[in-house]
């Protein structure tokens, strides 16, 4: 009979060989593991942007006399024909027979301004009428199915500029018929008449705010040295500049989620224009970039963005495409296998390829058309190591 030193002996020696063996079996791979889920899938586009006032007025002086120091300050209120300051005429401005025909001349040029900016509004009152009433009849239209939204965004955006447009052109009647005031003051310069002449008061041409004090101490002031610059904050619009092959992409009426502007809700918006030229900017890296303008309106309520102000930043997301409720998985877990996409998922302990059909890719999800089901495991960041077969743990086992 074996002895019990050779019992022992023989229990050790297969200790060590289990041992050994254990010690060189493959080990699990450790992965990130999730699952397929539903939820929204998104196709969008990201661009840094900034605000901009529609209707901005830069107010200068129309003939050269002294300005006094101004006391408006940056963001002050002002309303339409609200004096803002007054000129004094200088000592030795006193016309002389060519100056007052040059005068006389420049009356004539602002009255067929006037003329001009009168006869621009009553075209942007027909424009503005039009598309109202065209938009009045597309709705129905797009009611019974007759035309797509996408015909009736179109419209709807055509009706908003139109409208955008006559307010522009009411202001360029008005800011004309200053300039005719103005124009007729430096000619009554030269009179030689002291009392209503003695100063000239310039007034605001609109309602707004004071964006820029352009001219602050008093001093001497020539004709057309800018003053102030006066903006509506109502009429703020969004400034994003976008690559050319991504704009190709955008189109009038594309709803836009506004980011990442301080405050803490997001704000909504749809394109408004895209601009037809491009310029060539140079980005952070040294890269030569052909972008081009998109213009922005908010749609969300003004209660909640009367914070922000002319030139802020924030960024732009252009909604490309969206399901809002798609069985989707993380974009690093798609991959291509042959001719065909796949992910894999984890049965038993083990990955195993599953082929797919992909769809849309977003900004962070993929959205899956056949091949997965709702709640199935799959690996989200696989790499060379994983192969069919392998064995796999997840993250959050191995920090148990």
């Amino acid at each position: 009979m074996p002895s019990t030193r050779m019992i022992a002996s023989s229990v050790a020696a297969a200790a060590a060989v289990g041992l050994l063996v254990w010690s060189f079996r493959p080990q699990p791979v450790p992965v990130d593991i999730v699952q397929a889920n539903i939820g929204p899938v998104t196709v969008s586009i990201r661009e840094l942007a900034r605000t901009r006032v529609q209707d901005q007025f830069e107010i200068s002086a129309p003939i050269a006399g002294f300005a006094p120091r101004l006391e408006w300050e940056a963001g002050d209120l002002v309303t339409a024909g609200q004096l803002l300051l007054k000129l004094q005429p200088l000592p030795t401005s006193v016309l002389d027979p060519r100056a007052r025909e040059a005068a006389e001349a420049e009356v004539a040029r602002a009255s067929a301004a006037v003329s001009a900016a009168e006869a621009a509004l009553e075209s942007a009152r027909s424009r503005a009428r039009l598309a109202e009433r065209e938009l009045e009849r597309l709705e129905p239209l797009f009611e019974r199915g007759t035309i797509s939204e996408s015909q009736l965004d179109r419209t709807r955006a055509e009706r908003n500029q139109a409208v955008a447009d006559l307010r522009s052109a009411e202001s360029n009647v008005d800011v004309a018929r200053q300039g005719l005031r103005y124009a007729r003051a430096a000619l009554l310069q030269g009179t030689g008449s002291t009392g209503p002449v003695d100063s000239f008061t310039i007034e605001s041409p609109i309602a707004g705010r004071i964006l820029a004090v352009l001219h602050e101490s008093a001093g001497v002031v020539q004709p057309g040295e800018p003053l102030l610059r006066i903006g509506d904050p109502a009429s703020l619009e969004i400034v994003a500049e976008v690559l050319t092959d991504d704009a190709v992409r955008v189109t009038p009426g594309m709803p836009v989620e506004l980011e990442r502007w301080g405050g803490d809700n997001t704000l909504f918006g749809e394109v408004r224009r895209i601009e037809p030229s491009a310029f060539t900017k140079v980005s952070a890296l040294g890269v030569e970039e052909q972008r081009t303008q998109v213009i922005i309106d908010i749609t969300s309520p003004r209660t909640q963005w009367s914070a922000l102000g002319h030139g802020y930043r924030l960024e732009a997301r252009f909604i490309l495409w969206r399901a809002p409720a798609a069985l989707n998985v993380p974009n690093g877990a798609v991959f291509q296998a042959g001719d065909s996409a796949a992910v894999f998922v984890v049965r038993d302990g083990r990955a195993r390829i599953q082929a797919v059909e992909a769809g849309r890719r977003g900004e962070r999800h993929t959205r899956i058309l056949s091949g997965l089901e709702a709640g199935q495991a799959v690996i989200a960041h696989p790499d060379n190591e994983i192969e069919d077969g392998a064995r796999v743990v997840a993250f959050q086992s191995l920090a148990r």
